[in-house]
């Protein structure tokens, strides 16, 4: 039997001149750059016999996936809710330049245990529902290939639990750049196999503070 692979998209830059933790918020598009960096992807996936195309809801990804399934016409689109944003109790702040506002008493109270993490939905529910999602997909096209477009930390929670890494970590460690690639090789139920690939790489501003949290 065929491998089945599912490629989990991050979705390209979002347009955040105020450098809000977004999250979940509506009404967040893509940057300029984010519709230049989905077009990467719409090339990179350009030539894949893909069967299967499954989104997050929100706007960044739905932007993210439109030149891919561009590819695809007459593919039908699953929006899947499990592939959204993780839950953050601090969504809708801008935190400064230096995230001096962070530590303000309101924060800090959310800031208590960073191995769960406090702030937000828990790892291990992160990791679960999107493994679930991912499974879903390969279910939908077996000895084939699947596109889905979601988020940073998700993406990176899945990965982390596939090979059994530990799911606690460092943000600043994550490899999963805006409009990257993890994907996810199936035999039979089993994930055998991950791999990463950056299509957008030649687009990244020199400028790493352009990739920090809100952005």
């Amino acid at each position: 039997m065929q491998p089945t692979v599912v490629h989990v998209c991050r979705h390209g830059q979002v347009e955040n001149p105020d450098h809000v933790l977004y999250g979940r918020s509506p009404g967040y598009h893509l940057s300029e750059l984010g519709f230049r960096m989905a077009d990467k992807l719409g090339e990179y996936f350009a030539d894949v016999p893909v069967t299967h195309l499954r989104c997050s809801p929100l706007e960044r990804a739905r932007e993210t996936m439109a030149p891919i399934a561009a590819n695809f016409p007459g593919q039908e689109i699953t929006i899947d809710p499990r592939l959204i944003e993780a839950a953050n109790a601090l969504e809708g702040q801008s935190f400064g330049r230096y995230n001096q506002r962070l530590l303000l008493p309101k924060n800090l109270r959310h800031l208590w245990n960073p191995l769960r993490p406090s702030w937000g939905e828990p790892y291990t529910t992160i990791r679960d529902r999107m493994l679930a999602a991912i499974r879903d997909a390969a279910a939908a096209t077996p000895g084939g290939q699947a596109v889905v477009v979601s988020h940073q930390l998700p993406i990176y929670m899945a990965r982390l639990a596939t090979e059994g890494r530990r799911l606690q970590h460092n943000p600043a460690t994550r490899e999963c750049r805006l409009a990257s690639v993890t994907s996810f090789t199936f035999h039979g139920d089993h994930i055998v196999r991950v791999d990463y690939a950056e299509p957008a790489a030649s687009l990244y501003p020199p400028k790493k503070k352009m990739f920090r949290p809100g952005m």
